[in-house]
């Protein structure tokens, strides 16, 4: 995907993507799983960086991503803000935006913590 890690925090994560065809619909838009993608790449590791010297995982569990104006060049910029951190969830929102820095996607992003060496969640509806 060529995501580029710009800077981290506990609470906060920035990074891009370069518009490239290998990313693109065949309209020539982004296409929207990247986005996802994306998002869910933002969230995890900003949460990974925050409980690995725990001894804790972090897994991705639940990803909404809403679709608002394309990107077809240029660079998907992406920013998570960390809003709840719990003892086995964190919930962060991540704003996907153009050159121009208008809004185009916005995802909020459920991530499971866990210890190392357990289970995955169960599905929803399966546990």
């Amino acid at each position: 995907m060529g995501l580029v890690v710009l800077s981290h925090s506990e609470e906060e994560l920035y990074a891009e993507v370069p518009v490239r065809d290998e990313i693109k619909q065949p309209m020539g838009l982004v296409h929207g799983g990247v986005y996802a993608s994306i998002a869910e790449s933002l969230a995890s590791m900003a949460t990974h960086f925050a409980v690995a010297a725990e001894g804790k995982l972090a897994v991705g569990l639940a990803n909404q991503t809403s679709f608002l104006r394309p990107i077809t060049e240029g660079t998907v910029h992406a920013h998570a803000r960390r809003r709840h951190r719990g003892r086995t969830t964190w919930l962060w929102d991540v704003e996907i935006t153009d050159d121009r820095g208008r809004l185009c996607a916005l995802t909020r992003m459920t991530i499971a913590v866990r210890p190392a060496g357990s289970p995955p969640p169960a599905p929803p509806g399966k546990g």
